[in-house]
């Protein structure tokens, strides 16, 4: 039997090295721009309102970036997203006031939505269509690496050297994407120019990957309930664990999971990889509602790697084969707005329940996402089933 050719060219290893920098710099100031704010003047309103700005803008801009994706070079807007990411987290380090640091973090986040969307389809573009699961399965530990590290890296960093200086090094991160991005050869210049009379044209979501970004969007609420409250949660219920090594213990687990299964992206059926996803996601919210132990805490992140973690990749990739050729960067932005969705609904419903109802019922009542994506996958399980024959 001939020895599958590799698909791990310079160019792809190039652009997952840029996107786990272009990850690291966004997710490293996250954990920092609530307490910056405070510093630098905000009321706890208003500091709120700054941290939240980045998914905000994304969710208006995904649809433009998604359009501009399909028609101009992955290049040129990967370069340009990453020197507007540079010139926003720069500005939180200059900035004098809470007003500046808005408009910064503004700029911030329109660099993030280039970013997300056209390094997705660009990466997609450089592989085999029959290999765009293993793909993003690889792009999805690096992201999932980024986003565990960096929280960790800048919550310790700032403690000893201070806000300011802390954020130098988000933004070095961001001006390696625009620098690495220039040693890929291949450009993805779409192949298919548009005509000019289709240039107003712009589509705001690719309708074949909708039920994927629905589903997306629910996985993505106790993801981003649990990033955000889970240290408050532990204090709330006077737990003693190493709650800081939560994400850590994801990303390894992850890690571990997306290498053993790299292959496997391209050949499961997309209703098998759900129904996993689904009992892990019930035994990680079950895990952290019981939890009085660093091995209950472990188990929870094994669990939340093997449910979010793996969801993740297979519906990024189903979404990229659901969607024609030529709209490939419309069904990643479609894709994203999910992950948006969520980024923004996870914190304010894991406030509300934390408001309104008893402490134990925080996890409990995120059950709810269980027959929801379910009935959804039902209504849609043809395509989404067939989204692997499709190579």
């Amino acid at each position: 039997m001939a020895k599958r050719e590799s698909i791990y060219t310079k160019d792809v290893i190039l652009v997952m090295i840029a996107s786990f920098c272009f990850m690291f710099s966004n997710m490293y100031c996250n954990p920092l721009i609530n307490g910056y704010a405070q510093k630098l003047g905000a009321s706890s309103t208003f500091a709120g309102i700054i941290a939240g700005m980045m998914s905000l803008v994304a969710m208006f801009l995904r649809p433009i970036a998604g359009n501009m994706t399909d028609r101009f070079s992955k290049y040129r807007l990967a370069s340009i997203g990453g020197l507007l990411s540079f010139i926003g987290v720069s500005g939180y380090v200059l900035a004098p006031n809470s007003g500046l640091l808005m408009l910064f973090r503004l700029i911030n986040g329109t660099g993030y939505v280039l970013c997300t969307v056209c390094m997705t389809t660009w990466l997609a573009s450089l592989v085999p269509l029959s290999h765009v699961g293993e793909a993003m399965g690889m792009y999805g530990i690096m992201n999932a690496l980024a986003m565990a590290f960096a929280p960790a890296v800048s919550i310790n960093l700032y403690q000893v050297i201070g806000y300011r200086h802390a954020i130098i090094i988000s933004a070095v991160s961001a001006l390696l994407v625009a620098i690495i991005v220039q040693f890929v050869s291949d450009r993805s210049v779409p192949k298919n120019k548009l005509r000019s009379n289709q240039l107003g044209h712009i589509k705001i979501i690719q309708k074949n990957t909708l039920p994927v970004a629905a589903m997306t969007a629910l996985f993505a609420i106790p993801y981003f309930a649990t990033q955000a409250d889970i240290v408050t949660y532990v204090e709330q219920r006077h737990l003693t664990i190493a709650v800081g090594a939560y994400f850590m213990i994801y990303a390894a687990v992850l890690l571990v999971i997306r290498l053993c299964l790299r292959t496997k992206f391209d050949a499961v059926r997309f209703g098998k990889w759900l129904i996993a996803s689904l009992i892990a996601n019930i035994f990680y919210l079950i895990m952290l509602s019981i939890m009085q132990t660093n091995w209950e805490m472990a188990l929870a992140a094994a669990g939340m790697a093997m449910g979010y973690g793996i969801i993740y990749s297979v519906c990024q990739s189903t979404a990229l084969m659901l969607a024609p050729q030529g709209e490939q960067g419309l069904a990643s932005s479609t894709f994203f707005l999910g992950i948006d969705i969520g980024m923004t609904l996870g914190p304010i419903l894991g406030g509300l329940i934390d408001e309104h109802l008893p402490l134990k019922a925080f996890y409990p009542v995120m059950l709810i996402i269980v027959p929801v994506i379910f009935i959804i996958y039902l209504a849609d399980r043809k395509e989404l089933n067939s989204a692997v024959s499709r190579h």
